[in-house]
């Protein structure tokens, strides 16, 4: 089968390709504005990327096109598209399928730590010999791609979005995926573009809930009140619950501030199992995360201690707390962070592991949600843990961050220039400092941008 896939530089669609590619059709796709990790790992694997969305795109024998829920009318491929007559569908439709059909599919699902999460639950899986298959929105390193078919028999790992499916399917993606376990590791107010409020989200939350079977289980993390809104409107399958409360099923007990080293408590109808993992990752966002993925590996057979033993040699996925480079003992630390809460976790994460230097935050904020400033307010406390901010404004932030910088006071500062913000980082920076850089987007290639001019700078010294 030949398919072309519009909109295929995002996460999730460039994974879908990837999955066609290994089922043996013929891929191609278009997309804009394109950047890693995407525009590599395409061409590696013989996928043809045409940049640009146009009609000539659509030429030759295409048996199927899947449509990203990037797209809208009156982008000139998707008009051709509908002229054109030829089949189409949405991306998380293609998936369930074409790739999802009698597997066992475990589904993550929350506002954040999504990514990071079902990339350790596929690490588990790997690392207990059963072969999972995986969809993750990021290229988990241990795996080095960001989806694979695994074996047949084996479970598959999907991250789970709330988003809308397509121009033409406004429900979330994931209700299309039909899991046999549910992982839903938060819930907050994010996608401003298509949410109104929180409790419409919910409501997508709850449709998720009625497709897992009553042989199946959902694994809920406590201290999440929108999640237990969600539950009151009904269950029908088997609800554990995950996190610091006493009374959860799956419990976590910090040995570390930093989170580093923990302990996990397993309690059931067959008794109580415990474990202790010690790991390079930190922040108590992390470990909330590995032990929701420990719950559900536990789920598919993975015993308790194995699992925690591979934790050690986890790593995290790309863009996810990823040390880009380190320049005379300055490191540059890549982080996906997009919301006020994820902002906020990752720079506690990190002070509670920095014991010398500074931490020097540069964030863009670039999410739709955040581009239309339904959040802003929050964004100042979501700062507290930096020594320095450097804000920096794309042309398309529909509001002015000029009160928002004013204030943090001295600390903080606001760039609409690329070039004058990194030249204001490497100014500041010194050893031992910590450069976290957050964004869900390519940041104009701030990363190497900075390492570049360390490099300068040092050789200047």
């Amino acid at each position: 089968m030949r398919l072309h896939i519009i909109g295929i530089c995002g996460t999730f669609m460039g994974s879908l390709a990837l999955l066609a590619r290994e089922l043996g059709h013929e891929v191609s796709g278009s997309d804009a504005n394109v950047y890693p990790p995407m525009s590599t790992q395409l061409p590696e694997a013989g996928i043809t990327l045409m940049e640009g969305y146009r009609e000539e795109n659509l030429s030759g024998a295409i048996d199927l096109v899947v449509v990203g829920n990037a797209l809208s009318r009156g982008n000139p491929e998707v008009e051709a598209l509908l002229d054109s007559g030829l089949r189409y569908t949405s991306g998380a439709q293609w998936l369930a399928e074409y790739v999802l059909p009698g597997r066992q599919v475990l589904a993550v699902a929350g506002t954040h730590g999504k990514t990071t999460t079902a990339s350790l639950l596929a690490w588990l899986l790997e690392s207990a010999g059963l072969s999972p298959g995986f969809l993750i929105g990021g290229v988990p390193r241990n795996f080095g791609v960001s989806a694979r078919l695994g074996a047949f028999d084996a479970p598959f790992v999907v991250e789970a979005d709330e988003y809308d499916t397509a121009f033409f399917d406004k429900r979330s993606k994931f209700v299309h995926y039909r899991p046999h376990i549910a992982v839903m590791n938060n819930l907050e107010f994010d996608h401003a573009d298509i949410f109104p409020d929180l409790a419409a989200i919910e409501r997508q939350f709850h449709h998720l809930v009625r497709i897992v079977p009553r042989k199946g289980q959902l694994l809920v993390a406590d201290q999440q009140p929108a999640l237990e809104r969600v539950l009151s409107m009904g269950t029908w399958s088997p609800v554990s619950r995950f996190g610091t409360d006493a009374s959860s099923q799956w419990q976590l007990r910090l040995e570390r501030p930093d989170a580093s080293r923990f302990q996990v408590l397993h309690v059931s109808d067959q008794g109580e199992e415990d474990g202790v993992v010690e790991w390079t990752l930190t922040g108590e966002y992390n470990a909330r995360n590995a032990l929701a993925a420990l719950a559900a590996a536990r789920l598919c057979g993975v015993q308790l201690a194995r699992a925690c033993a591979a934790l050690a040699r986890f790593q995290t996925p790309r863009r996810r707390q990823e040390l880009r480079g380190e320049i005379n003992g300055i490191q540059v630390i890549d982080d996906f962070a997009h919301h006020p809460t994820a902002i906020a976790a990752t720079l506690e994460g990190l002070r509670a592991a920095t014991t010398k230097g500074r931490l020097l935050a540069v964030i863009e904020p670039r999410s739709n949600t955040m581009r239309l400033g339904a959040l802003r307010e929050r964004l100042i406390d979501s700062v507290a843990e930096a020594d320095a901010v450097f804000w920096f404004q794309p042309s398309n932030v529909a509001w002015s961050m000029e009160s928002l910088v004013e204030a943090q006071g001295e600390r903080a500062a606001l760039f609409d220039n690329i070039e004058a913000l990194v030249e204001a980082v490497v100014t500041q920076a010194s050893p031992l400092d910590r450069i976290v850089v957050m964004s869900n987007g390519g940041f104009e290639g701030v990363h190497e941008r900075l390492l570049n001019a360390l490099t300068k700078k040092e050789l200047e010294q």
